[in-house]
């Protein structure tokens, strides 16, 4: 049985200004892992997730914070699939825009630019000092967690916990004018990006499609199936 049904078909195609709100589930097709899944990397941790990647922890114990990031979260090799690629043909149509939590960047490798895409919890690949704020190369921070001139720390532009993301504000006009928001393979416990919704308009259609139920949201219709088989049936 088909995820996109002809009643789902129709409001893509009478979308003109489509959100979509991405999590880790769009990137596992990529062969990166999610975070909170019974696989994910968030499993069996000896500190708890909201402490290892806080900001507390990158003054207090950066070295284990850097050596679990540098295994678990960093994947420079891998690819959009077809979940990037059919939002960006939405987005490249001038019909959507893409909000994500992932960090990852493949919706950059997808083609996105700065004014189709927030990246709410930043980049991976976006790495600088915080002592002067200046840039570092991943391969030098792939080597030590301190830069070799100075021995001061490099860390990722991203959210920390205990940090607020970026770009909210703009994200928030983003999902106010929406015709259509779909959700996309996210749990949607964290805020404030869960907090986005809030700004739909009444009445704006509000679909999620992800592998598990989400809890009840009234509006929201949840369409339960793969994602990449969603996006892969889907027309833009």
């Amino acid at each position: 049985m088909a995820l996109v049904t002809a009643e789902i078909q129709a409001a893509f195609d009478r979308a003109e200004r489509i959100v979509f709100l991405t999590g880790a589930g769009v990137s596992t097709k990529s062969g990166i892992p999610d975070y909170r899944s019974k696989n994910g990397v968030y499993q069996g941790l000896n500190y708890s997730p909201e402490y290892l990647l806080s900001d507390q922890a990158f003054s207090e114990i950066p070295e284990i914070q850097y050596h679990f990031m540098q295994e678990n979260l960093y994947f420079p090799e891998a690819k959009p699939n077809v979940i990037h690629d059919k939002m960006a043909a939405f987005v490249h149509e001038d019909r959507a825009k893409v909000i994500t939590q992932n960090i990852d960047d493949l919706d950059v490798k997808a083609g996105l630019s700065e004014d189709q895409l927030i990246r709410f919890h930043g980049s991976l690949y976006d790495l600088y000092c915080p002592k002067d704020g200046k840039k570092a190369s991943l391969s030098a921070y792939q080597q030590s967690l301190y830069r070799k001139s100075d021995h001061e720390k490099i860390r990722p532009a991203i959210t920390f916990y205990g940090e607020v993301p970026f770009r909210v504000e703009e994200a928030l006009k983003w999902v106010s004018k929406a015709d259509l928001v779909c959700l996309v393979g996210t749990s949607f416990k964290v805020y404030p990006f869960a907090g986005l919704l809030n700004a739909a308009r009444r009445n704006v259609p509000i679909l999620a499609v992800n592998l598990t139920p989400l809890p009840e949201m009234a509006g929201v219709k949840q369409i339960i199936g793969d994602a990449a088989i969603f996006f892969d049936e889907l027309k833009n």
